[in-house]
Order: C-alpha cells, then structure tokens, then sequence
C-alpha cells in the first residue's frame, strides 16, 4: 500500500484527522497548497475533496479560477491513485482534457473515479474527474490520463 494512502488510513479516523492528513498532503506536493484542498474520502477507485473560493484563487469575474479548479482536481486524482496502484506498479500524470461546464460561483468538490478493470494492465488510465458547486451543479469535467508501469526491479 503506498505511504499516503497508508497514511490517510492510519489519520482520517482521528479527531481532526482528516484536517492533519490534508495539510501533510499538501506539504508532500506543495503546488496544491495553492487551493488548500480539503480531503474528505480516499479509497481505491475514489477520492474527493472540497477547494474554497476564496479570493486568492478567483479570477477577474470572481468565479474560482480554471486552473484553481483543476489543481482541486489532479490533488483528488493524485490520492486516488495513490490508494488504487498496486504495490509492484508506479504512476505518472500524462495528461489532462476538461471542459468547462458551468461558472464556479461557490465552494467545489473535486472528485475523481476509475473502475477496477482500468487497473488490470499497464499503460494508460482514464481517471474521470468532476468538480460541483455546492447546489450540485457539475462545473468541470473531463478526464485525467495518468501513465502505470512495473517498478523497476532493484
């Protein structure tokens, strides 16, 4: 099991856990310290978490920021597949496709999902991923293509 999904499973039970696990998450991979992601569930083939619209991360209509939003959404899918990668097998982001659906005028959820038959080969996985206002309107949506591989032995 890799360490931050280890680490996430031994935290996010404790009081304030889950607060503890999402400041460490964005110290390991600090670009998503920009959004202060708020992770709310991990386990394999999911993730979500919440990034605030604040005024850091707006943009000159004061919706939060496209690439706010998408930073919300590579943070989700990173701990996805940090709890879904088979021990034996690494990942890599390769790519991302989005579309902007709607404007983001609140608070979002990112979530990002697989199905377990994705993880049978390497190669590429399609990591689909969401974000939603909190009226539950979906706001971006698109896929995320991450790279899996062998370890190298050592």
């Amino acid at each position: 099991m890799p360490q931050t999904y280890e680490l996430y499973r031994r935290v996010s039970s404790l009081p304030l856990g889950k607060r503890f696990f999402s400041l460490m998450y964005g110290r390991k991979a600090p670009y998503f310290r920009t959004v202060r992601p708020q992770v709310r569930t991990v386990r394999p083939h999911y993730a979500e978490l919440t990034i605030a619209l604040r005024h850091s991360v707006e943009n000159h209509i004061g919706t939060l920021h496209a690439i706010a939003v998408c930073n919300g959404l590579e943070a989700a899918m990173g701990l996805l597949a940090e709890a879904t990668t088979p021990p034996e097998r690494r990942w890599i982001p390769k790519g991302m496709q989005v579309n902007y659906v709607a404007k983001s005028t609140t608070d979002l959820l990112c979530v990002a999902e697989t199905d377990p038959q994705d993880w049978l080969e390497t190669g590429d996985v399609g990591v689909r991923v969401k974000a939603v206002r909190t009226d539950g309107v979906v706001v971006v949506e698109g896929i995320i293509t991450i790279y899996v591989s062998d370890r190298p032995a050592r």
